[in-house]
């Protein structure tokens, strides 16, 4: 009787842990999958997120803004897809070709000083525990850990933007919050 009564225990256990991993990956939070995909987006070679915007509700990404080619737009859902929790991706981009951003010529060094005095000024990166890993022939590489989806979108943002800039990559690893 008594094994009965612990086998059924057992079983209640492992069916109540089943049941949780299994909820906690289905309702991965929609703000979650927007920073993972506004990441992915800003740090894909190819594609120009200057005017692209993501919204999320549940695990419907929705991509709308401008971009400047109709290849740009294809990619930016093919990325959307394959990010963890997305349902599916309705893609609203507008194609309307624009300028060439202008290359500026400047050092790898010159750039990663003003990445880092750039983050060292900025008041939600300073602490993120993101930092400017390298910076090789433009192309930035950030590195860390943050629980702070606002902080992980920002540093590529901020990144972006200092002149020399080719591109942001990034293996900054977005924690869970606690």
């Amino acid at each position: 009787m008594r094994t009965l009564s612990l086998i059924r225990t057992s079983v209640l256990v492992v069916a109540a842990l089943m049941m949780t991993a299994g909820a906690a990956r289905a309702a991965e939070p929609d703000s979650w999958i927007t920073a993972k995909t506004k990441v992915a987006l800003m740090t894909t070679e190819g594609i120009h997120t200057a005017h692209l915007n993501v919204d999320t509700v549940k695990g419907v990404v929705t991509l709308h803004g401008q971009v400047p080619t109709a290849d740009q737009k294809t990619k930016a859902e093919d990325v959307a897809k394959k990010i963890d929790g997305v349902k599916t991706v309705k893609n609203l981009l507008q194609v309307v070709p624009s300028a060439e951003r202008k290359t500026v010529d400047r050092s790898d060094d010159e750039i990663k000083k003003a990445l880092d005095k750039a983050f060292d000024n900025h008041k939600v990166l300073k602490d993120s525990g993101i930092k400017v890993e390298s910076v090789n022939n433009g192309v930035v590489l950030l590195s860390g850990k943050t629980k702070s989806h606002a902080a992980y979108v920002e540093s590529v943002e901020v990144a972006d933007a200092v002149a020399g800039v080719k591109r942001v990559s990034s293996e900054v690893v977005l924690e869970p919050a606690s």
